[in-house]
């Protein structure tokens, strides 16, 4: 609540910047009407969101989150998907150093017993040596208290009861399920059974993906199931799972952008030759390739230098002549070979096709 992102318009009203997409998401769902049809409905968005909190490098006041979720199945092997499908895109983006971290927070039938073990467990210690949340949360919401990020309350809860015990025949079996899954299409992870996420309507599968690289905030992206939050919205009883990935986060851990070289570099040598180089240009990108255009005439010395700079693999020299006789002229930037072609050739000579 503390980090809600709240307001007065100038009306007096007050308004609240959605801290997360998740619960937008479901109220679009049940009020379009989408949570009549049959079968599972897969969803995704990406846009900004807004939590009042202390700005640092990898957390803002505004950022930005792609979302997914799957809705109408509590199938252990969407839990799975889900989590292959997020870690597949993070890895196809080349991150590495990543980490997944996996635990299960049971179900309304389950939970209350571990809410009471955990309840014995914070009684028995220290409770000064609580931050202001915990001690409030000890007896409200106990679970929260693992998900604190302050050290002090880090080390007292280290000896905690383990939810993983306290889980139900049938949240014990999903669980199974989940792992196994992960397991045969060989990913690594790790049980975390401290991982209980920021948000209070999980329940069952939670996951993270944490990197050591972007300061104290290690979460990349995390999600979970939900399956009572969609008839707390007014909807139907139906379950779901999602995750949600941060852009700012995604973007510390990928770095600057290296440049890209092009494939070619089109000279244009006289100006009665810019219209048909442009042409060219676009007949090549049109396979695939990149490449820029010289829109100005130079020397053919100062056109070569540019190229260089932009590091073409390719030069492609057109000017009154070649523009007269059909031709165009192509040096390998690397040997410094060069042929006169016709331009109708120029696709065979790049290669047809880039990709």
């Amino acid at each position: 609540q503390k980090e809600m992102y709240t307001f007065a318009d100038r009306k007096g009203r007050s308004l609240t910047m959605r801290p997360e997409a998740t619960a937008g998401i479901l109220r679009a769902f049940i009020e379009s009407g989408m949570c009549g049809q049959e079968g599972v409905t897969k969803l995704f968005a990406c846009g900004p969101m807004f939590r009042y909190e202390r700005p640092q490098k990898g957390r803002l006041r505004q950022f930005h989150q792609l979302d997914v979720e799957v809705l109408g199945t509590e199938a252990p092997q969407a839990d799975a998907e889900v989590v292959l499908m997020l870690w597949t895109f993070l890895t196809r983006l080349g991150l590495q150093n990543l980490g997944l971290e996996l635990n299960s927070l049971g179900c309304p039938r389950c939970r209350p017993g571990f809410h009471e073990s955990l309840r014995t467990f914070l009684t028995s210690v220290d409770q000064s040596a609580l931050c202001e949340d915990c001690t409030r949360r000890a007896n409200t919401n106990p679970l929260r208290v693992l998900d604190c990020k302050v050290p002090a309350c880090k080390e007292l809860v280290k000896d905690a009861p383990s939810i993983i015990g306290s889980l139900c025949p049938d949240c014990a079996e999903h669980f199974a399920q989940v792992r196994l899954i992960l397991d045969s299409a060989k990913l690594l992870y790790k049980v975390n059974d401290r991982l209980v996420r920021g948000l209070d309507y999980y329940q069952r599968t939670t996951f993270e993906v944490v990197s050591g690289e972007i300061g104290s905030q290690t979460a990349v992206a995390g999600g979970g199931r939900y399956d009572g939050l969609i008839r707390q919205l007014g909807g139907p009883d139906m379950p779901g799972i999602g995750f949600a990935c941060g852009m700012e986060r995604l973007a510390l851990l990928y770095g600057q952008p290296q440049a890209v070289s092009p494939d070619f570099y089109l000279a244009v040598l006289d100006d009665r030759a810019l219209n048909t180089g442009l042409l060219l240009a676009q007949r090549l990108r049109e396979r695939g390739f990149a490449g820029e255009v010289s829109f100005e005439t130079r020397s053919v010395k100062s056109q070569m230098r540019q190229a260089n700079r932009l590091g073409a693999r390719t030069c492609l020299l057109l000017g009154q002549d070649e523009m007269n006789r059909g031709q165009i002229v192509v040096k390998d930037m690397a040997t410094g070979v060069q042929n006169t072609i016709g331009q109708d050739d120029l696709e065979q000579a790049m290669g047809f096709r880039k990709s």
